[in-house]
């Protein structure tokens, strides 16, 4: 496995690997990798010639007040977390490398960046959408793999690479959970013992929504009330949104039909988290 930390030798090789007709699968992260990634670099060496890792914590996505100086950073571990999963490249640039000086250019998304954790973290979606465009620039990815557990950033992407008219396929691939059902994230490392019990109610309450839903239930309000009451219970936990939305659009329904997401982001003690399930309405 090769790691390259240059932004001109990484569009060097991935233009080699292109013109020698190779496949070539992309899954980007910012590092702290676990199952949920390695399952992605898994089903990029299914399909692909050659999996890159990129590991970059990119500080445009970041607020003034969130997490960015503390984000874990087990580089030597992340190594042999993608090795064994068939990762064949790691790119892992500095910051520099991405942005150097008298950078001005960004991307807006537009109205999917808008809600959500496009409104409570200002900015977030346009560093998201900036970072994975140079990424795709500089790997030339085929195939590029995204978990579902960051549900709204794969609905931002999908529609980044449509209206640019990229040269790939995005494949967002169903979150991995550990056995309590709490989605997998770097940022479960921030959970004490007791906090990471109580993070369950999070799956809890989403399953009991879709419970309700597959017994006929269509309207949104009873079910974000019930979803609210059972994740209350948990005294650590402060919501900060639940939502039931279009699962293309993103914008929030009063009555379920079609394809469905069902949103939520909660804070467990000082820890921020998000999931979701996607629900089919007959």
């Amino acid at each position: 496995m090769t790691v390259i930390r240059s932004a001109k030798q990484m569009a060097l090789v991935a233009r080699r690997l292109r013109a020698q007709g190779k496949a070539i699968g992309v899954v980007p992260t910012m590092g702290a990798l676990h199952e949920g990634h390695a399952s992605l670099i898994r089903a990029a060496a299914v399909r692909n010639d050659v999996v890159i890792v990129t590991i970059f914590v990119n500080p445009l996505q970041f607020g003034p007040s969130e997490d960015f100086a503390r984000y874990p950073r087990p580089f030597t571990r992340d190594l042999r977390v993608a090795r064994a999963a068939g990762a064949a490249i790691i790119f892992s640039p500095d910051a520099h490398e991405l942005y150097p000086e008298g950078f001005q250019t960004t991307i807006d998304v537009g109205a999917l960046a808008r809600r959500w954790e496009g409104q409570r973290r200002s900015g977030h979606f346009r560093g998201v959408a900036t970072v994975v465009t140079l990424l795709f620039e500089l790997t030339q990815p085929t195939h590029a793999y995204f978990g579902q557990k960051d549900y709204q950033q794969a609905r931002v992407i999908q529609q980044l690479v449509r209206d640019l008219h990229l040269p790939l396929t995005v494949h967002v691939l169903p979150t991995v959970r550990e056995p309590n059902g709490l989605a997998m994230s770097s940022r479960n490392a921030y959970l004490s013992a007791q906090e990471r019990a109580q993070a369950a109610v999070l799956y809890q309450a989403l399953t009991l929504a879709r419970a309700r839903i597959r017994a006929g239930e269509r309207r949104a309000q009873p079910l974000l009330a019930s979803m609210r009451r059972l994740i209350r219970r948990a005294p650590q936990t402060r919501i900060d949104y639940l939502a039931i939305v279009d699962a293309v659009t993103l914008e929030p329904v009063s009555r379920l039909r079609r394809r469905m997401a069902i949103l939520l982001a909660v804070r467990v003690g000082p820890t921020r988290l998000i999931d979701n399930l996607l629900v089919d309405v007959s």
